[in-house]
Formats: structure tokens, C-alpha cells, sequence
């Protein structure tokens, strides 16, 4: 087995165990099944040990397996370095950058941010992914995730960017008919446009100037998962929003929507980027999250890239 052959055999392995599934590993490496069947049989061959547990549900590794699944994944981090070496010393990052956040935030914010990057570094090429819902970075192999809010997963490397606040908006129509609200407690009287994913759902959260926290319970014609569908039934006249500021800034500069409670604030979510190796940090995704971490400065919504 040359060692290519063998520095491939030891990918295959530490997806297997990563994903827990011949098929899976297989597929994601671009090899065939019974290929990588004969793949590991030759490593427990090499290593006179069972690497692996094969059950109907799928593989995990052996006590041995599991040692030498660390052992790989630190020598293929090594492998990769050493590949980027070159690259670097042309300050030149290369091979694929898996990215993956939210869709409105996806959208607005990273997919231009991420056309910038690519600009600036040719050799690199991104698969960029949106999904509101939560993803396994192993398990789908993704490289940086951007996630707002808290963090969940300690096992995972993470860098704050910055903070991504809130506003409430309506339409100059609405409040015209509807009056202006001054205080929260004056939502009561007002059509609220819902967001079903965050600020509590339907209990929105004030803090005043004075320090003051107030929860206010509204109601409305319309509750989304969707941030841009909030933003057009708000433009449209259908009550006021709650809002990330990314979102409503274009309509806000248009005047299509007017800020009101200004002198309030609704709480703001840390934006992070999360990465799967916190020990081990390929230089491309070092590079991009460095990068990355230049952009979210003050009212960083107000400057497309």
C-alpha cells in the first residue's frame, strides 16, 4: 500500500467513525463501497486489530479503534498542513471551505461577505449551505458554522464576530392609522407580527435606558419562521415587527418602514463562528474566521461589503 493509498485509508477511517456508516464514508470520499470495505480489512490486517464493531445498525470503533481514530485524526490534520504549506508561503489559501448559517442571515449577510473572500482567495473553493435549523458540523463535515444566540455544543471551537441587534418597525401607513406606541405597554394596543423562532415567541423583551427589563405579551394576524416574510407584512402595512437590524436596514433607509420604541432596546444575539477541531485549526478556516472577525464592527449592517 503506497502512502497516498494509505493516508486515504486513514480519511476513509476517521469518517466511518465520525459518520457510522460504510455507505456514508464511502459516498463522502468518493470511493466505492466495496472498496472501502477492503480498505479497512488491510488496516486491521496491517495493525493485527479490530478497529471496528460492525452491527445491523451501523460501525463504531473498537477500544484500539478509538485510540487510533485520535492518533489519525492528528496525523491527517498534519497531512493537511503540510499540503498548505506551500500555499501559505504564496499567502494563498486553497482546497475546499464548507460554510454553513442561517438562511436570512445567509442571504443578507454572509453570501456577499463570502463573495468578497473568494475574491480575495482564488484558489479556494466554498460550499456554502443554509439551514435555520440546528447541524451536526461532524457529521455533515462542515468546516465554520455562523450561529446567532447562545451556544450549545462545548465539544466544538468558537470565535465571537459581534452582536446582532433587534429593532421593532411598522409601516408609515400603520402608524399613521394606528398611532405611534411610546411606551411597551402600548403594544397591547397594536397588531404585532410574530417571529415563531426567537425573542420568546410572543412575549417580546424591552430593556429601557434606566436598566429597566419589560416582557410584553403581544398578539397578531400572523406568525413566521421566516424573517423576510415578517419584513414584507410589515412593509405592507399588516402591524409592526420585531427585527434583527441586518434585516430591516434597507427598508429603514427607504423610509418603507419606520423604527418606533428607539429608546428601548430588545435583547441582541452574539453572533459566533463555530468550528469542529478546536485543537487543531486548518490554516483555511483560521483564514477565513480571522477575516471574518474584521467585518462586524459597529452598525456593520449599514456597510454592504
Amino acid at each position: 500500500m503506497g502512502t497516498m493509498d494509505r493516508i486515504q485509508s486513514l480519511r476513509l477511517f476517521v469518517r466511518l467513525v465520525d459518520l457510522g456508516s460504510f455507505s456514508k464514508a464511502a459516498n463522502d470520499l468518493g470511493v466505492g463501497q466495496p472498496s472501502a470495505t477492503k480498505m479497512v480489512a488491510q488496516l486491521e490486517q496491517r495493525l493485527g486489530a479490530r478497529l471496528l464493531h460492525r452491527t445491523t445498525r451501523g460501525v463504531s470503533p473498537t477500544e484500539v479503534g478509538q485510540i487510533f481514530y485520535e492518533k489519525c485524526r492528528l496525523i491527517l490534520h498534519h497531512v493537511d498542513e503540510a499540503d498548505t504549506v506551500a500555499a501559505l508561503v504564496q499567502s494563498q489559501m486553497r482546497g475546499q471551505l464548507r460554510i454553513n448559517t442561517s438562511v436570512a442571515f445567509g442571504r443578507r449577510i454572509m453570501a456577499p461577505m463570502v463573495i468578497a473572500f473568494m475574491r480575495q482567495n482564488p484558489k479556494l473553493q466554498i460550499d456554502l449551505t443554509f439551514d435555520d435549523g440546528y447541524v451536526d458540523l461532524v457529521e455533515q463535515g462542515i468546516d465554520v458554522a455562523i450561529r446567532m444566540g447562545r451556544l450549545g455544543d462545548s465539544t466544538l471551537g468558537a470565535r465571537y464576530l459581534g452582536l446582532n441587534p433587534w429593532i421593532v418597525v411598522g409601516s408609515p401607513e400603520y402608524l399613521r392609522e394606528r398611532g405611534t406606541p411610546r411606551l411597551p405597554q402600548d403594544l397591547a394596543r397594536h397588531d404585532a407580527l410574530i417571529y415563531s423562532t426567537a425573542q420568546s415567541d410572543a412575549r417580546w423583551h424591552f430593556t429601557g435606558g434606566d436598566g429597566v427589563n419589560e416582557v410584553i405579551q403581544v398578539s397578531g394576524p400572523l406568525r413566521s419562521n421566516n424573517l423576510s416574510t415578517l419584513l414584507l407584512a410589515a412593509r405592507n402595512g399588516m402591524g409592526l415587527a420585531a427585527l434583527p437590524w441586518y434585516v430591516a436596514y434597507q427598508s429603514v433607509k427607504s423610509k418603507a418602514v419606520t423604527p418606533v420604541l428607539t429608546n428601548y432596546s430588545l435583547p441582541a444575539q452574539e453572533i459566533h463562528a463555530v468550528f469542529s477541531s478546536p485543537r487543531m485549526v486548518p490554516a483555511k478556516v483560521k483564514g477565513f474566521i480571522d477575516w471574518l472577525s474584521g467585518q462586524f464592527g459597529t452598525a456593520w449592517w449599514e456597510t454592504p461589503l
